[in-house]
């Protein structure tokens, strides 16, 4: 369900029940680009059921998706259909466009084309826990996190996030992990695995990554005691979730280890559902290694300031 991981916080617990959630979620549901439209984002039903509600809750766990459709025209295309304007106009007047009328053809030419531009969709899953007060979403570039945001707050009339901060800063702890003696000294249920990147703070910004690589080693102790810290360093949480943790406390390339989705249709009855026992699973998962996580970083300090 989730690769990737971005948290936000809260600003005041977000207490409306589904059927208001439903409503509001419904005036922005997602319509294809249409004509000229460039970018589409609304929600779509989590399930992939059409007509089904596009707010579902599962122990409690709300589970939102957003479709987000964007039409791009290739710039070589837009150059070629606006040049060919510019020769006619010359062969018609004998005057050829100065670079003002050029943006305009330019411009005239991406609108004509955008109609037959392909359209390409990406679909974000975002997960609200009221119990921690926490927003997970599965987006971590930042062009799909202000979609998702910027959607969220305008669906959602008070709703305010704010991106989650911990007390330790992520790189701090990275570069201590790293340059642990031994894995005693790495905090409970977090274990270091075998990638990581460092970068130089300096004018250089140079930066080595090693892959697939024993990390308790002099050579990454003495690039990190030169001055280049991590930006990126893959870890295991109590052998059930593996993920690369970045210096913006998201997590990448998520993956559940072998066991821990063994049990999942075990108990299966008549009101089996499998989407229900992924959701249950994976966010009974996530929860707990974020608060591991967390933890490591001793303890959220958020800086009240919204998203």
């Amino acid at each position: 369900m989730f690769k990737n991981v971005a948290v936000y916080q809260l600003g005041a617990p977000w207490t409306s029940d589904l059927p208001e959630l439903e409503a509001a979620m419904d005036a922005a549901r997602f319509i294809p680009c249409t004509g000229t439209q460039e970018k589409s984002v609304g929600f779509v039903e989590p399930r992939g059921q059409s007509h089904g509600p596009l707010v579902e809750s599962i122990n409690g766990q709300r589970i939102l998706k957003l479709k987000i459709s964007t039409k791009t025209v290739p710039a070589a295309e837009i150059r070629k259909r606006a040049q060919e304007a510019a020769d006619r106009i010359e062969a018609e007047t004998g005057r050829k466009p100065g670079k003002k009328e050029m943006k305009s053809l330019q411009d005239e030419a991406k609108l004509s084309l955008l109609p037959d531009a392909f359209a390409k969709e990406a679909v974000v899953v975002v997960w609200h826990d009221p119990s921690s007060n926490l927003v997970v979403t599965d987006a971590v570039s930042q062009g799909k996190l202000d979609d998702v945001i910027t959607l969220m707050v305008r669906t959602f009339v008070g709703l305010a996030l704010t991106p989650l901060q911990t007390n330790i800063a992520p790189q701090t702890a990275m570069a201590q992990w790293l340059l642990a003696a031994s894995p005693d000294e790495w905090p409970q249920g977090v274990s270091v695995e075998r990638e990581c990147e460092l970068r130089a703070s300096d004018e250089s910004k140079s930066r080595v990554k090693f892959t697939h690589h024993h990390l308790q080693n002099d050579d990454v102790r003495r690039h990190i005691k030169e001055g280049k810290l991590p930006t990126q360093l893959a870890l295991s949480w109590d052998g059930r979730l593996e993920f690369v943790l970045t210096d913006s406390l998201q997590l990448k390339k998520l993956s559940y280890l072998d066991g821990v989705f063994d049990n999942r249709g075990s108990q299966q009855g008549d009101d089996y559902d499998p989407f229900d026992a992924d959701v249950s699973l994976a966010t009974g998962e996530l929860g707990k290694a974020l608060q591991g996580l967390f933890d490591a970083l001793g303890g959220l300090a958020n800086s009240g300031q919204p998203a």
